[in-house]
């Protein structure tokens, strides 16, 4: 079974649990690593011959235009990832629109061609930003992967469609992906990657998403980002203990364990995943819709 693997291209400084107070403004001051991080990713993905999507921020993009060259030239994907990696709900949406926008058009211009697939940064589509999967479908975008279907303190949708579907919009259909989980008991257990992928033992991470494709029947979404191989990467003073707890727990065995997954399970991109779905797809079947 082909499963979605996804990268989401940010620096270290950039995620959202530092941004209170790392200033958007003071980026350009921080020593940038995501350059050589992200080429490590890609020796890595040539050396098993798999493919990704790789959710590219505009603002890494627009400084780092070769690197996105890279990517593209090897095959991947290139999805975007917004511009300033603000969490959706806590804009307007016309924010969020021109946010999107001034990210894609600054991808596309690097490449030359559309890019069509999205995922907020901080899995911030929530009950409260719904509104934004209408603005996609009506920007042009096919594929979303924004929705985690977990409780989580900053993102989460618990009720969510677990798999791979379709969801209709004023302004059009839109393919979701969300990130996977498991289910156990009466919540669902997030196994698709990032500080989870890190904090679990690999062998339990193995178990759970092989547990996905073989009793479930599905394709699972795994999620990770150039910094989380960097162990040498800068420690900085910010954010919560919690927050500096998630972002540095194993970074030592990041790589070693993703070289491990690349092995065990087979990869590709989301429109590849997606292309598989819609051949399966029949015309009985409902779309879930979004008011």
């Amino acid at each position: 079974m082909l499963n979605a693997l996804t990268i989401d291209v940010e620096d270290y400084f950039q995620v959202s649990g530092f941004e209170r107070q790392v200033d958007r403004r003071d980026w350009d001051r921080y020593e940038s690593r995501v350059v050589p991080n992200t080429y490590r990713l890609l020796k890595l993905l040539d050396e098993q011959r798999t493919h990704a999507t790789f959710f590219v921020l505009g603002w890494v993009a627009e400084r780092f235009p070769d690197l996105v060259r890279a990517i593209h030239r090897a095959g991947h994907e290139i999805g975007s990832h917004s511009y300033w990696h603000r969490l959706l709900y806590q804009l307007t949406p016309d924010e969020f629109r021109a946010d999107l926008v001034r990210s894609r058009n600054v991808l596309e211009q690097i490449i030359g061609e559309r890019v069509t697939a999205y995922r907020a940064p901080s899995f911030s589509v929530t009950k409260d930003s719904l509104w934004a999967l209408e603005i996609l479908a009506d920007e042009g975008f096919i594929s979303d992967s924004s929705i985690y279907p977990i409780y989580h303190d900053r993102y989460g949708i618990p009720d969510a469609q677990p798999a791979l579907h379709r969801i209709t919009t004023k302004a059009g259909a839109l393919w979701e992906l969300p990130a996977s989980v498991l289910r156990v008991g009466r919540m669902n257990l997030p196994i698709s990657g990032g500080g989870y992928f890190r904090l679990y033992p690999l062998p339990f991470t193995i178990r759970a998403l092989r547990s996905v494709n073989d009793r479930l029947r599905r394709p699972f979404v795994f999620y990770t980002h150039p910094w989380e191989i960097d162990p040498a990467q800068p420690r900085l003073q910010v954010g919560s203990w919690l927050a500096r707890r998630r972002h540095y727990v194993n970074l030592h065995s990041t790589e070693r364990k993703l070289r491990r997954l690349l092995m065990t399970f087979q990869f590709g991109c989301l429109r590849d995943v997606i292309a598989l779905a819609d051949l399966a797809l029949t015309p009985a079947q409902t779309l879930e819709t979004v008011h």
